[in-house]
């Protein structure tokens, strides 16, 4: 276990020492929900000489000790507490390997880890979960040297899974940039795994940045309007498709494409052909992104056991509120004030719609500071871009949408692009009627904590009658009304209002 069980204070930070990057993330503090801070990265292509001389790359060693040199001066700079420095398949696949780290480690001033195989794979695995907690399927972690590959489902991984010597850099090395010969590489490594045949027809979870970058290209094609990777589903016949396409362009086409760094131009045909390959192999029904991978597995073990068991979605929603809402605690007490709305009798909802309504409550105020005209669209754009996890997009829209209905009422939200069919018109109403009922509460307690936990909603075949106790009676006026009555019409009902002792 890589510095497993250490608990951590402070600013967060993990050197990963990559065979095509070097790269420095520093994350607030080892949480369940990073919140990244700084993040930097050099391509150096260490392992871009491994297979035709077993060593790492010469320029690609002087990049990386120039990146590594940096990355420790950046440290006192950034206020980092703890820092780990970790190298992967190139580093020690490579028979210079120990001669590097020992130059490494100088530099730094401590030892550095140098991760196996297995552990990689545990601790990608361990990272895409920490991210999606319901992964089922395989992980595949595509770096310069290696392919790791690890079965998951409920939670945990599958086995210890394996690592390949396919990644682009060594098999562009081994096959001469020839991808037909790179495909009889990889196929081979592929051949018989069992960690591929016991997973067919399953998803693909994959991380990297070669495969990240063909995600964006997915994106850009389908003139996408939701830019995060994170959770981003790609039909396996589209992914496939999209490899085929990138591994026949040429340098100069493939240099015109937005947002692929002019360093990857020559690893990322081959990079597609490996998840082509992948894909294949397994019959994947669906690739996701993960923008979880192996640093977040290593921050993940500095966790205690408590706070690795935390929902990673209400953890960065309940960050997101201390940072922007007037009352952080506010989504505690609207969680219970709008269940009775989403009783079976009523509307019903899931484990996991709970779960979203939970999520919607904590982000009801992320807005307020804002223009009034401005405070629905600003709510639903901050919500739809947020760094979270464990969400996938249609879940991340709902919550968008409620943000947007909190503050703007029935109207419909001028969307992002075209957002039609990926949430359902039954998940559109339920959006808009929590954000009526949060539009409500809001109006009545005055956006302040401690009064809406004396006052409850009940919910009849025929009424919402909002109940207060008699000290209260005056803060019923004419705006609570209109907004009870709006909810209330909302769940075909009538509106009305009692007062309690």
């Amino acid at each position: 276990m890589l510095n497993g069980g250490r608990k951590s204070t402070g600013r967060f930070g993990i050197v990963d020492l990559g065979s095509n990057s070097v790269r420095l993330v520093v994350y607030a503090a080892a949480a369940r929900s990073p919140v990244l801070v700084f993040n930097e990265k050099v391509l150096c292509g260490l392992g871009r000489t491994l297979s035709s001389t077993g060593k790492l790359d010469p320029k690609g060693i002087e990049r990386a000790l120039d990146a590594i040199r940096r990355f420790i001066a950046l440290r006192e700079q950034i206020g980092i507490k703890t820092l780990i420095v970790a190298a992967t398949a190139a580093v020690r696949d490579a028979t210079d390997g120990p001669e590097f780290i020992a130059r490494v480690e100088k530099i730094c001033g401590f030892k550095i880890e140098l991760v196996s195989g297995v552990e990689e794979a545990r601790l990608s695995a361990q990272g895409v979960l920490s991210g999606i907690p319901d992964a089922d399927g395989v992980v595949g972690d595509l770096g310069g040297a290696s392919l790791e590959l690890v079965g998951v489902s409920g939670g945990k991984r599958l086995g210890v899974g394996s690592t390949l010597p396919i990644g682009p850099l060594r098999i562009i090395d081994q096959s001469k940039n020839n991808l037909v010969a790179a495909e009889a590489i990889v196929d081979k490594a592929l051949k018989g795994l069992d960690v591929l045949r016991e997973n067919q027809g399953k998803r693909l979870y994959v991380v990297g940045g070669a495969w990240r970058n063909l995600a964006r290209i997915h994106m850009a094609q389908r003139h996408y309007p939701i830019h995060v990777l994170h959770q981003y589903v790609i039909p396996a016949r589209d992914a496939a498709d999209l490899a085929k396409l990138i591994e026949k362009l040429g340098p100069k086409t493939l240099a015109q494409i937005p947002d692929i760094s002019e360093r990857r131009i020559d690893t990322l045909p081959f990079g597609a052909l490996v998840l082509e390959r992948v894909i294949a192999a397994m019959k994947a029904k669906e690739v996701v992104v993960s923008a979880y991978g192996l640093r977040e597995g290593i921050l993940f073990d500095r966790l205690d056991k408590r706070t690795q068991a935390k929902d990673p979605l209400i953890e960065g929603c309940r960050d997101m509120a201390k940072l922007l809402s007037r009352f952080p605690e506010h989504g505690d007490e609207l969680t219970p004030w709008t269940a009775p709305l989403f009783r079976d009798e009523v509307l019903g909802e899931t484990t996991e719609q709970a779960r979203l309504r939970h999520a919607a409550c904590i982000l009801a105020d992320i807005g307020w500071y804002v223009h009034p005209d401005y405070r629905a669209h600003h709510s639903l754009t901050q919500i739809l871009l947020a760094p979270f996890s464990g969400v996938d997009h249609s879940g991340r829209l709902f919550l968008a949408r409620v943000g947007y209905h909190r503050h703007e009422g029935r109207g419909e939200p001028e969307l992002i692009g075209n957002l039609a069919g990926i949430l359902t018109e039954t998940e559109n109403y339920r959006a808009m009627v929590l954000g009526l009922a949060l539009r409500l509460a809001f109006t009545l307690c005055a956006a302040t904590t401690g009064m809406l936990p004396k006052t409850k909603l009940e919910v009849t075949k025929s009424t919402v009658t909002l109940v207060v106790p008699r000290r209260y009676e005056p803060l019923l006026g004419e705006v609570v009304q209109r907004r009870l009555a709006a909810l209330a019409r909302a769940v075909d009902r009538k509106g009305e209002m009692r007062v309690g002792r």
